[in-house]
Protein backbone atom coordinates (compact mmCIF):
# COMPACT_ATOMS: atom_id res chain seq x y z
CA UNK A 1 0.00 0.00 0.00
CA UNK A 2 2.65 2.92 -0.84
CA UNK A 3 -0.17 4.67 -3.52
CA UNK A 4 -2.73 7.44 -2.76
CA UNK A 5 -5.21 8.23 -5.23
CA UNK A 6 -6.09 12.19 -5.44
CA UNK A 7 -9.49 12.87 -7.28
CA UNK A 8 -9.49 16.80 -8.60
CA UNK A 9 -13.19 17.46 -9.79
CA UNK A 10 -13.17 20.63 -11.54
CA UNK A 11 -15.20 22.52 -13.09
CA UNK A 12 -14.83 21.80 -16.55
CA UNK A 13 -13.43 18.25 -16.40
CA UNK A 14 -12.52 15.73 -13.33
CA UNK A 15 -9.01 14.29 -12.95
CA UNK A 16 -7.46 11.88 -10.69
CA UNK A 17 -3.69 11.28 -10.16
CA UNK A 18 -2.06 8.99 -8.95
CA UNK A 19 0.88 9.64 -6.31
CA UNK A 20 3.72 7.17 -5.22
CA UNK A 21 5.57 7.15 -1.92
CA UNK A 22 7.72 10.25 -3.07
CA UNK A 23 4.89 12.17 -4.10
CA UNK A 24 5.57 11.54 -7.45
CA UNK A 25 2.88 11.75 -9.94
CA UNK A 26 3.26 8.30 -11.26
CA UNK A 27 -0.16 8.23 -14.08
CA UNK A 28 -3.39 10.31 -14.54
CA UNK A 29 -6.77 10.36 -15.84
CA UNK A 30 -8.88 13.20 -17.06
CA UNK A 31 -12.56 13.49 -18.72
CA UNK A 32 -14.09 16.41 -19.70
CA UNK A 33 -17.73 16.72 -19.07
CA UNK A 34 -20.90 19.11 -20.58
CA UNK A 35 -21.44 22.17 -19.16
CA UNK A 36 -25.49 23.50 -19.38
CA UNK A 37 -26.36 27.85 -19.47
CA UNK A 38 -30.04 26.90 -19.02
CA UNK A 39 -30.34 31.01 -19.12
CA UNK A 40 -28.36 33.76 -18.97
CA UNK A 41 -26.18 33.89 -16.09
CA UNK A 42 -26.87 30.21 -15.11
CA UNK A 43 -24.12 27.70 -14.76
CA UNK A 44 -25.26 24.07 -13.78
CA UNK A 45 -23.49 20.34 -14.40
CA UNK A 46 -25.57 17.24 -14.16
CA UNK A 47 -24.12 15.41 -10.92
CA UNK A 48 -24.50 12.38 -12.97
CA UNK A 49 -21.35 13.07 -15.33
CA UNK A 50 -19.42 14.54 -11.99
CA UNK A 51 -19.80 11.21 -10.47
CA UNK A 52 -19.51 8.84 -13.21
CA UNK A 53 -16.37 11.16 -14.50
CA UNK A 54 -14.88 10.91 -10.92
CA UNK A 55 -15.52 6.71 -11.19
CA UNK A 56 -14.25 6.43 -14.49
CA UNK A 57 -10.89 8.69 -13.79
CA UNK A 58 -10.14 6.77 -10.68
CA UNK A 59 -10.24 3.20 -12.68
CA UNK A 60 -8.59 4.68 -15.78
CA UNK A 61 -5.78 6.26 -13.29
CA UNK A 62 -5.35 2.90 -11.72
CA UNK A 63 -4.81 1.33 -14.63
CA UNK A 64 -2.49 3.69 -16.29
CA UNK A 65 -0.39 3.23 -12.79
CA UNK A 66 -0.66 -0.85 -13.28
CA UNK A 67 -1.21 -1.16 -9.75
CA UNK A 68 -4.11 -2.33 -7.99
CA UNK A 69 -6.88 -0.69 -5.73
CA UNK A 70 -5.12 -2.72 -2.91
CA UNK A 71 -2.15 -1.16 -3.36
CA UNK A 72 -3.97 2.45 -2.16
CA UNK A 73 -3.31 3.43 1.17
CA UNK A 74 -5.83 6.25 0.86
CA UNK A 75 -8.08 8.39 -1.44
CA UNK A 76 -7.89 12.28 -1.08
CA UNK A 77 -10.82 14.47 -2.81
CA UNK A 78 -10.46 18.36 -3.99
CA UNK A 79 -12.70 19.80 -5.96
CA UNK A 80 -14.87 22.89 -7.54
CA UNK A 81 -16.09 24.97 -4.56
CA UNK A 82 -19.73 26.77 -3.88
CA UNK A 83 -21.34 24.48 -6.11
CA UNK A 84 -24.93 23.26 -4.90
CA UNK A 85 -25.89 19.56 -5.14
CA UNK A 86 -29.62 18.16 -3.08
CA UNK A 87 -30.24 14.28 -3.92
CA UNK A 88 -32.54 11.91 -2.51
CA UNK A 89 -31.69 10.31 1.11
CA UNK A 90 -32.57 6.68 0.05
CA UNK A 91 -31.77 6.70 -4.09
CA UNK A 92 -28.64 9.11 -3.86
CA UNK A 93 -30.68 10.55 -7.15
CA UNK A 94 -30.14 14.65 -7.30
CA UNK A 95 -33.21 16.62 -7.50
CA UNK A 96 -31.98 18.97 -9.70
CA UNK A 97 -28.49 19.83 -11.35
CA UNK A 98 -26.00 21.08 -9.72
CA UNK A 99 -25.60 24.86 -9.51
CA UNK A 100 -22.37 25.99 -9.97
CA UNK A 101 -20.13 28.67 -8.18
CA UNK A 102 -20.24 30.67 -11.49
CA UNK A 103 -23.85 30.95 -11.22
CA UNK A 104 -25.69 34.11 -10.73
CA UNK A 105 -29.47 33.29 -10.52
CA UNK A 106 -29.22 34.27 -6.75
CA UNK A 107 -28.59 37.55 -7.09
CA UNK A 108 -31.96 39.53 -6.24
CA UNK A 109 -32.33 36.88 -3.15
CA UNK A 110 -29.12 38.24 -2.40
CA UNK A 111 -29.45 42.22 -2.92
CA UNK A 112 -33.37 41.60 -0.77
CA UNK A 113 -31.47 40.25 1.97
CA UNK A 114 -28.62 43.23 1.93
CA UNK A 115 -31.44 45.42 2.08
CA UNK A 116 -32.63 44.03 5.10
CA UNK A 117 -29.24 44.57 6.88
CA UNK A 118 -28.48 40.90 7.12
CA UNK A 119 -25.11 41.17 5.14
CA UNK A 120 -23.38 42.44 8.53
CA UNK A 121 -24.16 39.50 10.53
CA UNK A 122 -23.55 37.28 7.64
CA UNK A 123 -19.95 38.27 7.22
CA UNK A 124 -18.99 38.41 10.62
CA UNK A 125 -20.36 34.72 10.96
CA UNK A 126 -18.77 33.22 8.21
CA UNK A 127 -16.05 35.81 6.94
CA UNK A 128 -17.97 36.07 3.40
CA UNK A 129 -19.96 38.36 1.66
CA UNK A 130 -23.38 38.02 1.01
CA UNK A 131 -23.27 37.22 -2.90
CA UNK A 132 -24.83 34.43 -5.30
CA UNK A 133 -21.03 33.09 -5.46
CA UNK A 134 -21.16 30.84 -2.48
CA UNK A 135 -23.72 27.87 -1.74
CA UNK A 136 -26.48 29.52 0.68
CA UNK A 137 -28.15 31.39 -1.94
CA UNK A 138 -28.05 28.11 -4.54
CA UNK A 139 -29.20 25.50 -2.03
CA UNK A 140 -32.60 28.05 -1.13
CA UNK A 141 -33.19 28.09 -4.47
CA UNK A 142 -33.19 24.58 -5.09
CA UNK A 143 -36.01 24.22 -2.17
CA UNK A 144 -38.17 27.26 -3.54
CA UNK A 145 -38.04 26.05 -7.51
CA UNK A 146 -38.08 22.41 -7.51
CA UNK A 147 -41.54 20.97 -6.72
CA UNK A 148 -41.82 19.43 -3.06
CA UNK A 149 -38.65 20.20 -2.28
CA UNK A 150 -38.64 21.77 0.93
CA UNK A 151 -41.38 19.81 1.63
CA UNK A 152 -39.60 16.69 1.58
CA UNK A 153 -36.32 18.55 2.99
CA UNK A 154 -38.12 19.31 6.20
CA UNK A 155 -38.89 15.51 6.54
CA UNK A 156 -35.29 14.70 6.39
CA UNK A 157 -35.58 12.98 2.73
CA UNK A 158 -32.96 15.06 1.21
CA UNK A 159 -29.68 15.64 1.88
CA UNK A 160 -26.96 18.79 0.49
CA UNK A 161 -23.86 18.58 0.03
CA UNK A 162 -20.86 20.45 -1.70
CA UNK A 163 -19.60 18.46 -4.74
CA UNK A 164 -16.55 16.73 -2.34
CA UNK A 165 -19.80 15.74 0.35
CA UNK A 166 -21.60 14.33 -2.73
CA UNK A 167 -18.95 12.18 -3.89
CA UNK A 168 -18.10 10.78 -0.54
CA UNK A 169 -21.74 9.77 -0.24
CA UNK A 170 -21.55 7.92 -3.64
CA UNK A 171 -18.13 6.83 -2.84
CA UNK A 172 -18.75 5.36 0.39
CA UNK A 173 -22.43 4.12 -0.43
CA UNK A 174 -24.15 6.19 1.29
CA UNK A 175 -23.25 5.50 4.61
CA UNK A 176 -21.10 9.30 5.13
CA UNK A 177 -22.84 12.16 4.64
CA UNK A 178 -19.15 14.55 5.83
CA UNK A 179 -17.71 17.78 3.85
CA UNK A 180 -14.29 19.16 5.84
CA UNK A 181 -14.28 22.91 7.06
CA UNK A 182 -12.80 24.28 4.28
CA UNK A 183 -15.97 23.43 1.81
CA UNK A 184 -18.25 24.23 4.88
CA UNK A 185 -16.50 27.38 5.18
CA UNK A 186 -18.27 28.38 1.43
CA UNK A 187 -21.49 27.84 1.88
CA UNK A 188 -22.21 30.94 3.46
CA UNK A 189 -24.12 28.55 6.37
CA UNK A 190 -20.77 27.73 8.70
CA UNK A 191 -19.91 29.85 11.72
CA UNK A 192 -16.05 29.91 11.24
CA UNK A 193 -14.71 31.30 14.39
CA UNK A 194 -17.65 28.92 15.94
CA UNK A 195 -16.88 25.78 14.12
CA UNK A 196 -20.59 24.73 13.57
CA UNK A 197 -23.44 25.65 11.09
CA UNK A 198 -25.25 28.99 12.11
CA UNK A 199 -28.57 27.87 13.03
CA UNK A 200 -29.38 31.84 12.71
CA UNK A 201 -28.33 31.57 8.81
CA UNK A 202 -30.06 28.78 8.16
CA UNK A 203 -33.18 30.04 9.78
CA UNK A 204 -33.22 33.30 7.78
CA UNK A 205 -32.97 31.24 3.78
CA UNK A 206 -35.70 28.48 5.64
CA UNK A 207 -32.68 25.54 5.12
CA UNK A 208 -33.46 22.41 7.59
CA UNK A 209 -30.47 21.85 9.20
CA UNK A 210 -31.09 18.40 8.90
CA UNK A 211 -30.07 18.41 5.12
CA UNK A 212 -26.35 19.53 6.50
CA UNK A 213 -23.25 17.41 6.56
CA UNK A 214 -21.09 16.75 9.38
CA UNK A 215 -17.92 18.60 9.12
CA UNK A 216 -14.40 16.91 9.77
CA UNK A 217 -11.12 18.26 10.08
CA UNK A 218 -9.11 18.35 6.36
CA UNK A 219 -7.00 14.58 7.10
CA UNK A 220 -10.08 12.83 8.73
CA UNK A 221 -11.71 9.18 8.52
CA UNK A 222 -14.24 9.62 5.80
CA UNK A 223 -15.19 6.30 5.13
CA UNK A 224 -14.63 3.57 2.83
CA UNK A 225 -15.01 3.16 -1.29
CA UNK A 226 -17.52 0.21 -1.90
CA UNK A 227 -15.96 -3.17 -3.18
CA UNK A 228 -17.17 -2.76 -6.55
CA UNK A 229 -16.01 0.64 -7.05
CA UNK A 230 -12.15 -0.38 -7.43
CA UNK A 231 -12.07 -3.91 -6.49
CA UNK A 232 -11.73 -3.52 -2.78
CA UNK A 233 -12.26 -1.06 -0.28
CA UNK A 234 -10.29 2.32 -0.06
CA UNK A 235 -10.19 4.51 2.85
CA UNK A 236 -10.88 8.40 1.95
CA UNK A 237 -8.98 10.38 4.30
CA UNK A 238 -8.19 13.55 2.48
CA UNK A 239 -10.51 16.41 1.97
CA UNK A 240 -9.84 20.31 1.07
CA UNK A 241 -11.62 22.22 -1.63
CA UNK A 242 -9.56 23.32 -4.46
CA UNK A 243 -8.00 26.84 -3.30
CA UNK A 244 -7.34 25.54 0.20
CA UNK A 245 -5.51 22.05 -1.26
CA UNK A 246 -3.49 24.57 -3.45
CA UNK A 247 -2.37 26.34 -0.64
CA UNK A 248 -1.79 23.20 1.13
CA UNK A 249 0.41 21.89 -1.85
CA UNK A 250 1.86 24.95 -1.85
CA UNK A 251 3.39 24.28 1.83
CA UNK A 252 2.00 27.77 2.83
CA UNK A 253 1.77 26.61 6.46
CA UNK A 254 3.18 30.17 7.89
CA UNK A 255 1.22 33.20 8.98
CA UNK A 256 2.25 35.42 6.37
CA UNK A 257 2.96 32.63 3.36
CA UNK A 258 0.98 33.56 -0.45
CA UNK A 259 -0.23 31.67 -2.85
CA UNK A 260 -1.79 32.49 -5.81
CA UNK A 261 -3.29 30.40 -8.55
CA UNK A 262 -4.22 31.35 -12.10
CA UNK A 263 -6.62 28.80 -13.82
CA UNK A 264 -9.49 30.20 -15.58
CA UNK A 265 -9.65 32.75 -12.70
CA UNK A 266 -7.22 34.07 -10.12
CA UNK A 267 -7.22 32.98 -6.53
CA UNK A 268 -4.57 34.42 -3.70
CA UNK A 269 -4.68 33.12 -0.44
CA UNK A 270 -2.67 34.69 2.81
CA UNK A 271 -1.83 32.19 5.62
CA UNK A 272 -3.23 34.33 8.96
CA UNK A 273 -2.62 31.36 11.00
CA UNK A 274 -4.99 31.05 14.36
CA UNK A 275 -6.29 34.51 13.51
CA UNK A 276 -9.70 34.77 11.56
CA UNK A 277 -9.25 38.43 10.08
CA UNK A 278 -11.92 40.67 9.18
CA UNK A 279 -11.63 42.69 5.75
CA UNK A 280 -12.27 46.22 5.71
CA UNK A 281 -11.44 46.05 1.77
CA UNK A 282 -13.84 43.14 0.95
CA UNK A 283 -11.67 40.25 0.89
CA UNK A 284 -13.44 37.05 2.42
CA UNK A 285 -12.19 35.57 5.76
CA UNK A 286 -11.99 31.68 5.33
CA UNK A 287 -10.31 28.32 6.58
CA UNK A 288 -7.46 27.69 4.59
CA UNK A 289 -6.95 24.29 6.64
CA UNK A 290 -7.84 22.21 9.83
CA UNK A 291 -6.24 19.56 11.34
CA UNK A 292 -6.42 17.82 15.04
CA UNK A 293 -9.67 19.85 15.26
CA UNK A 294 -7.60 23.44 14.53
CA UNK A 295 -8.77 25.58 11.99
CA UNK A 296 -5.83 27.87 10.26
CA UNK A 297 -7.46 30.99 8.78
CA UNK A 298 -6.97 32.71 5.80
CA UNK A 299 -7.73 35.93 3.51
CA UNK A 300 -8.79 35.11 0.12
CA UNK A 301 -9.10 37.18 -2.63
CA UNK A 302 -11.07 36.04 -6.19
CA UNK A 303 -10.75 37.28 -9.45
CA UNK A 304 -13.09 36.33 -12.02
CA UNK A 305 -10.65 36.06 -15.04
CA UNK A 306 -7.32 35.77 -15.46
CA UNK A 307 -6.74 32.30 -18.01
CA UNK A 308 -10.30 33.33 -19.59
CA UNK A 309 -8.51 36.51 -20.45
CA UNK A 310 -6.50 34.50 -22.71
CA UNK A 311 -9.19 31.94 -23.92
CA UNK A 312 -10.56 35.09 -25.29
CA UNK A 313 -7.84 36.45 -26.88
CA UNK A 314 -8.03 32.79 -28.87
CA UNK A 315 -12.05 32.16 -29.13
CA UNK A 316 -13.18 35.66 -28.98
CA UNK A 317 -10.70 37.87 -31.03
CA UNK A 318 -9.06 34.42 -32.74
CA UNK A 319 -5.57 36.49 -32.89
CA UNK A 320 -3.99 33.33 -31.17
CA UNK A 321 -4.44 29.54 -31.44
CA UNK A 322 -3.41 28.29 -28.69
CA UNK A 323 -2.10 29.66 -24.92
CA UNK A 324 1.18 29.74 -25.10
CA UNK A 325 1.55 32.07 -28.16
CA UNK A 326 1.01 34.99 -25.67
CA UNK A 327 4.29 34.80 -24.51
CA UNK A 328 6.10 35.61 -28.01
CA UNK A 329 3.35 37.97 -28.32
CA UNK A 330 3.32 39.97 -25.44
CA UNK A 331 7.59 39.95 -26.19
CA UNK A 332 6.81 41.68 -29.70
CA UNK A 333 4.47 44.59 -28.47
CA UNK A 334 5.30 48.02 -29.26
CA UNK A 335 6.94 49.65 -25.91
CA UNK A 336 5.64 52.94 -26.43
CA UNK A 337 1.86 52.04 -26.44
CA UNK A 338 0.52 51.62 -23.28
CA UNK A 339 -3.06 49.55 -23.75
CA UNK A 340 -4.57 48.40 -20.92
CA UNK A 341 -7.19 45.88 -20.67
CA UNK A 342 -9.98 45.60 -17.86
CA UNK A 343 -11.26 41.83 -18.01
CA UNK A 344 -14.52 42.88 -16.20
CA UNK A 345 -15.92 40.19 -18.77
CA UNK A 346 -18.37 39.03 -15.68
CA UNK A 347 -18.07 42.15 -13.73
CA UNK A 348 -15.14 42.49 -10.74
CA UNK A 349 -14.27 40.49 -8.20
CA UNK A 350 -11.84 41.41 -5.39
CA UNK A 351 -11.53 44.17 -3.78
CA UNK A 352 -14.27 45.74 -6.00
CA UNK A 353 -17.27 42.71 -6.05
CA UNK A 354 -18.79 44.84 -8.82
CA UNK A 355 -20.81 41.83 -11.00
CA UNK A 356 -22.18 44.34 -13.08
CA UNK A 357 -19.52 46.28 -14.70
CA UNK A 358 -18.05 44.94 -18.02
CA UNK A 359 -14.52 44.96 -19.58
CA UNK A 360 -13.02 47.77 -21.23
CA UNK A 361 -9.65 48.70 -22.76
CA UNK A 362 -7.78 52.34 -22.82
CA UNK A 363 -5.03 53.82 -24.85
CA UNK A 364 -5.75 52.02 -28.22
CA UNK A 365 -3.87 54.00 -31.23
CA UNK A 366 -3.98 52.82 -34.88
CA UNK A 367 -1.05 50.91 -34.38
CA UNK A 368 -2.57 48.40 -31.82
CA UNK A 369 -2.99 44.89 -32.67
CA UNK A 370 -2.69 41.49 -31.67
CA UNK A 371 0.97 41.72 -29.59
CA UNK A 372 -0.51 44.56 -28.06
CA UNK A 373 -3.77 43.34 -27.24
CA UNK A 374 -1.52 40.06 -25.54
CA UNK A 375 0.26 42.26 -23.79
CA UNK A 376 -2.50 44.05 -22.36
CA UNK A 377 -4.56 40.70 -21.41
CA UNK A 378 -1.22 39.53 -19.63
CA UNK A 379 -0.65 42.63 -18.19
CA UNK A 380 -4.43 42.36 -16.30
CA UNK A 381 -3.49 39.34 -14.30
CA UNK A 382 -0.57 41.11 -12.76
CA UNK A 383 -2.40 44.60 -12.12
CA UNK A 384 -5.37 42.12 -10.20
CA UNK A 385 -2.98 40.33 -8.32
CA UNK A 386 -1.15 43.43 -6.96
CA UNK A 387 -4.91 44.64 -6.04
CA UNK A 388 -5.62 41.87 -4.08
CA UNK A 389 -1.75 41.95 -2.15
CA UNK A 390 -2.35 45.49 -1.42
CA UNK A 391 -6.18 44.88 0.22
CA UNK A 392 -4.15 42.13 2.39
CA UNK A 393 -1.46 44.56 3.38
CA UNK A 394 -3.78 46.88 4.71
CA UNK A 395 -6.08 43.70 6.32
CA UNK A 396 -3.28 42.04 7.96
CA UNK A 397 -0.57 43.87 9.77
CA UNK A 398 0.59 41.24 12.47
CA UNK A 399 3.37 39.62 10.29
CA UNK A 400 2.68 41.12 7.59
CA UNK A 401 3.15 39.78 4.13
CA UNK A 402 5.81 38.20 3.71
CA UNK A 403 7.12 39.51 0.09
CA UNK A 404 7.52 36.38 -1.95
CA UNK A 405 4.69 34.81 -3.74
CA UNK A 406 4.40 30.85 -4.72
CA UNK A 407 2.29 30.81 -8.07
CA UNK A 408 0.52 27.84 -9.78
CA UNK A 409 -1.57 27.20 -12.46
CA UNK A 410 -2.02 27.14 -15.97
CA UNK A 411 -0.66 30.53 -16.71
CA UNK A 412 1.71 30.25 -13.72
CA UNK A 413 3.57 28.60 -16.66
CA UNK A 414 3.93 31.67 -18.83
CA UNK A 415 7.18 33.26 -17.93
CA UNK A 416 6.65 36.45 -19.50
CA UNK A 417 3.55 36.72 -17.46
CA UNK A 418 5.16 35.67 -14.27
CA UNK A 419 8.04 38.18 -14.64
CA UNK A 420 5.83 41.56 -15.33
CA UNK A 421 3.79 39.92 -12.06
CA UNK A 422 7.18 40.29 -10.60
CA UNK A 423 7.82 43.50 -11.30
CA UNK A 424 4.55 45.46 -10.68
CA UNK A 425 4.17 43.61 -7.58
CA UNK A 426 8.04 44.47 -6.68
CA UNK A 427 8.35 41.10 -5.09
CA UNK A 428 10.03 37.73 -6.10
CA UNK A 429 7.50 34.98 -7.77
CA UNK A 430 8.49 31.46 -6.87
CA UNK A 431 7.06 28.66 -9.83
CA UNK A 432 7.41 25.47 -7.81
CA UNK A 433 8.88 21.79 -9.42
CA UNK A 434 5.35 20.33 -9.03
CA UNK A 435 3.00 22.27 -10.93
CA UNK A 436 0.10 20.04 -10.19
CA UNK A 437 -0.34 21.84 -6.25
CA UNK A 438 -3.85 21.30 -5.59
CA UNK A 439 -3.86 17.13 -6.14
CA UNK A 440 -0.83 17.56 -4.35
CA UNK A 441 -2.61 18.93 -1.33
CA UNK A 442 -5.20 16.32 -0.85
CA UNK A 443 -2.65 13.60 -1.72
CA UNK A 444 -0.24 14.76 1.22
CA UNK A 445 -3.51 14.92 3.34
CA UNK A 446 -4.69 11.41 3.06
CA UNK A 447 -1.27 9.82 2.83
CA UNK A 448 0.08 11.94 6.15
CA UNK A 449 -3.24 10.35 7.51
CA UNK A 450 -2.38 6.73 6.83
CA UNK A 451 0.93 7.39 7.65
CA UNK A 452 2.64 6.96 4.03
CA UNK A 453 4.03 11.07 3.70
CA UNK A 454 5.68 13.17 5.92
CA UNK A 455 3.98 15.21 8.95
CA UNK A 456 3.43 18.95 8.16
CA UNK A 457 7.08 20.44 8.52
CA UNK A 458 8.71 17.54 6.53
CA UNK A 459 6.02 17.70 4.49
CA UNK A 460 7.16 21.98 3.92
CA UNK A 461 10.55 21.29 3.83
CA UNK A 462 10.01 19.45 0.81
CA UNK A 463 8.93 21.77 -1.15
CA UNK A 464 11.24 23.00 -4.29
CA UNK A 465 11.44 25.84 -6.31
CA UNK A 466 11.47 25.71 -10.15
CA UNK A 467 12.23 29.29 -11.23
CA UNK A 468 12.25 32.34 -9.10
CA UNK A 469 10.72 35.90 -11.13
CA UNK A 470 12.80 38.73 -9.39
CA UNK A 471 11.25 42.69 -10.04
CA UNK A 472 13.58 44.74 -12.19
CA UNK A 473 10.64 47.25 -13.46
CA UNK A 474 12.26 51.32 -12.69
CA UNK A 475 10.21 51.74 -9.17
CA UNK A 476 8.54 55.27 -11.52
CA UNK A 477 8.00 53.16 -14.13
CA UNK A 478 6.26 50.79 -11.73
CA UNK A 479 4.45 53.29 -9.74
CA UNK A 480 3.22 55.07 -13.47
CA UNK A 481 1.57 51.73 -14.66
CA UNK A 482 -0.34 51.07 -11.99
CA UNK A 483 -1.34 54.78 -11.28
CA UNK A 484 -2.93 54.13 -15.12
CA UNK A 485 -4.78 50.48 -14.25
CA UNK A 486 -6.25 52.52 -11.26
CA UNK A 487 -7.32 55.13 -13.41
CA UNK A 488 -9.09 52.43 -15.99
CA UNK A 489 -10.32 50.57 -13.18
CA UNK A 490 -12.45 53.91 -12.02
CA UNK A 491 -13.65 54.22 -15.14
CA UNK A 492 -15.00 51.24 -16.06
CA UNK A 493 -16.70 51.12 -12.81
CA UNK A 494 -18.65 54.29 -13.42
CA UNK A 495 -19.94 53.25 -16.51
Amino acid sequence: MTYILAIDQGTTSTRTIVFDRAMNVTAQAQQEFPQHFPQSGWVEHDPVNLWDTTVATCRDAIKAADIVATDISGIGITNQRETVIVWDKTTGDPVYNAIVWQDRRTADTCRTLRDAGHEPMITVRTGLLLDPYFSASKLSWILDHVDGARDRAAKGELLFGTVDCFLIWKLTGGTVHATDATNAARTMLYDIHKGRWSQTICGLLDIPMEMLPEVKDCAADFGQTQPDLLGTPVPIYGVAGDQQAATIGQACFEPGMLKSTYGTGCFALLNTGDTPVQSNNRLLTTIAYQLDGKPTYALEGSIFVAGAVVQWLRDGLKIISDAAQTQALAEQADPHQDVILVPAFVGLGAPYWNPDCRGATFGLTRGTGPAEMAKAALESVGYQTRDLIEAMSADWKATGVQPTLRVDGGMAANDWAMQFLSDIIAAPVDRPVNHETTALGVAWLAGMRAGLYPDQQGFAAGWARETQFSPHMDETLRGQKYDAWKRAVQATLSV
